[in-house]
């Protein structure tokens, strides 16, 4: 593909849209899939394993689990045991969880970058097959390693990319990791200050490595015959988010005030139809502003925008009711 590209598969896909998507994916040479696991929805690994079963060369990656439900050394075999079944293809793509799930579920954030930076150390520790012992602030392993008694332990290759926003985290995967997933609704130009956090962490990197790889999930929704429709699914999706995560608003350049007026129409949790009242309220500068909607040609304009800025894999996030058309169409435009 003239640009690698990758899916997420999150809990809008069936999981027969998402072993087709997977099929699309290997049919046209796509680098990745990406599973979703934030809210309480869907487990990640269940489907990763399921789609390492079923591919033969795409990259299978989490996007993203995080750091707070799964102890370190859990988290390591469960990444090396999903590389057995797909060697050499798998990511784990980690993050801190979000609030106030995770204080509601008893595992408040506090110092999100020095807990992942424990957690991160402990991971590769594993992957190395070295002997972990750690007594961090937040991470704490005595004398623990891979452990098999019928087969031999063994060094294992498995990348680890940040989910990452803010500049701190972004600095920490550019310092420590083998690469970001950036999340969606996030425009362009956000790229310029991501890539300089980056930087400075790759400044700082102890093992001489000058680069990682960026990729990013990008909402995207292809309709040739009513494109309106297309702009209008990644609208309902950005009302949705900006009612549900509002710090957003600052990267899609909406006023304060006008996630506001959106919060007073729809409440939350907000109904489908709380949702379609709200989105009128949002112009469509804004929604085109962090996302790629309307025709095939539009769609990849933009994807290409996202490319040049330092995105080596967009990775679709396709909305509304046609999801596996706006693959197969972005697919084939790419092939």
């Amino acid at each position: 593909m003239r640009i690698p590209l990758g899916i997420h598969l999150g809990e809008r896909f069936t999981l027969e849209e998402t072993w087709a998507a997977a099929e699309i994916a290997e049919n046209h040479g796509f680098d990745s899939l990406w599973v979703a696991e934030g809210r309480l929805t869907r487990d990640a690994v269940s489907i990763m394993a399921l789609l390492a079963e079923r591919t033969n060369t795409v990259r299978i990656g989490s996007g993203v689990v995080n750091n707070k439900s799964r102890n370190a050394a859990l988290m390591a075999v469960t990444f090396k045991t999903l590389d057995e079944i797909a060697p050499g293809r798998i990511v784990l793509g980690i993050g801190a969880w979000w609030e106030p799930l995770a204080s509601r579920v008893g595992t408040p954030l506090s110092k999100p970058v020095v807990a992942m930076r424990e957690y991160v150390g402990v991971l590769q520790a594993f992957f190395r097959n070295e002997e972990v012992t750690v007594d961090g602030e937040f991470v704490h392993m005595d004398g623990v390693r891979f452990d098999r008694m019928y087969a031999e332990n063994v060094e294992v290759d498995i990348p680890i990319y940040a989910g990452a926003v803010g500049p701190r985290m972004l600095q920490l995967a550019g310092e420590t990791m083998d690469g970001v997933y950036l999340d969606f609704l996030l425009p362009v130009d956000y790229l310029t200050s991501a890539r300089a956090s980056i930087d400075k962490g790759l400044a700082a990197r102890a093992d001489g490595r000058t680069s990682i790889d960026i990729t990013q999930a990008i909402a995207v929704a292809v309709d040739d015959d009513d494109p309106r429709s297309a702009i209008d699914a990644c609208k309902a999706f950005l009302t949705l988010y900006l009612m549900q995560q509002p710090h957003i608003a600052e990267h899609c350049g909406v006023e304060p005030e006008l996630v506001d007026r959106i919060k007073q129409v729809a409440g939350w949790p907000a109904t489908p139809d709380d949702i379609k009242r709200a989105m009128v309220l949002l112009p469509d500068e804004a929604v085109l502003r962090v996302a790629a909607a309307g025709t095939t040609a539009d769609v990849v304009e933009k994807l290409e925008e996202y490319h040049e800025a330092g995105v080596r894999v967009p990775v679709l996030n396709p909305l509304g009711g046609r999801k596996l058309e706006t693959i197969e169409s972005l697919a084939r435009a790419f092939h």
